[in-house]
């Protein structure tokens, strides 16, 4: 399988993530605001998420799973994304955005009581502690954390994991350059900053802003997912800024002893090279570090000047 050649210093990654988010599906596979075949475009989500990683510990969706938080536009969902984490063997693992609603998203997608509790997840995954939070406030756009779910995350962090904690929720803990977003962002980050601050929590992942973005928040990286549905034209003017039908992405998150590395990885169709394989990789496994080197890393009639 490729990456499972050691060919530099560092050893395989622990656990591998699939972090989307933005799906925003519609009842009926209505197409979102007329124009964006949100359907269409998560089939080719799945289809590139099964072909960048074979077995990911888990498929994680940031929010705004349903646009208008109806009943069968969570089944729809539920029905394309169940098969593909069953048959990768990874972890499903449901986020609350604001576009979402609880009661409905809890019945539909966990088989639970439709409540307006917090849709909150703990999973063990091999050693690596995976928490979701609810950032939704029902009725409202922006997000929060009240001070019951931020005891219950302490409470949770208050002993550490074997490969530590990874956070996901749908609003960011991150400024936004453009206008709009600052609106409709996470209210009490100081609070969750005092939680967070000093326990094992290595990465925050996150989404509602349409577009990839990455910061710190409390000492700790926080990478943002850009969405499924559609994609934030950042190229224009910030107070500017609309959806486009294009960059459509979802990232890779690789978790090692010592780092954790977010991939971004575009759903295209494009014409693509066939320079490396599972079979060049073989070729580079099979010879000795400086044969590597100097087969793959020497430039080609390089000499150097004492030459």
């Amino acid at each position: 399988m490729p990456g499972t050649h050691v060919l530099g210093r560092h050893q395989p990654a622990s656990h591998a993530l699939v972090h989307v988010s933005d799906p925003h599906f519609l009842a009926g596979g209505a197409q979102l605001a007329g124009r964006f075949d949100v359907a269409e475009t998560f089939d080719r989500t799945l289809e590139a998420i099964t072909s960048a990683h074979p077995s990911p510990d888990a498929i994680i969706i940031t929010g705004d799973l349903a646009d208008l938080g109806e009943p069968d536009a969570y089944r729809r969902l539920r029905d394309a994304v169940e098969p593909v984490a069953a048959r990768l063997g990874a972890e499903l693992v449901w986020v609350a955005g604001n576009h979402d609603e609880r009661p409905v998203l809890r019945r539909e997608l966990l088989d639970a009581a439709a409540t307006e509790e917090p849709v909150t997840v703990v999973r063990d995954l091999h050693g690596l502690r995976l928490i979701a939070l609810d950032t939704s406030v029902p009725g409202w756009h922006h997000g929060d954390l009240d001070d019951a779910q931020l005891s219950w995350l302490a409470d949770q962090l208050a002993t550490p994991a074997p490969h530590g904690t990874v956070l996901a929720m749908h609003h960011p803990p991150l400024p936004s350059h453009v206008p709009l977003f600052d609106i409709l962002e996470l209210r009490h980050q100081d609070e969750l900053a005092d939680v967070i601050r000093g326990t094992d929590v290595r990465a925050i992942l996150a989404g509602h802003l349409h577009y990839s973005s990455q910061g710190t928040f409390a000492g700790v990286p926080v990478s943002v997912a850009s969405a499924t549905c559609y994609t934030m034209n950042v190229a224009r003017p910030p107070a500017e800024v609309n959806g486009m039908d294009a960059a459509q992405s979802f990232q890779l998150v690789h978790v090692y002893p010592d780092t954790i590395t977010h991939t971004v990885v575009p759903v295209t169709d494009a014409a693509t090279a066939d320079t490396f394989s599972e079979a060049w990789l073989e070729r580079m496994a099979a010879l000795t570090p400086a044969e590597r080197l100097e087969a793959f890393s020497r430039k080609p009639g390089w000499r150097s000047a004492a030459d």
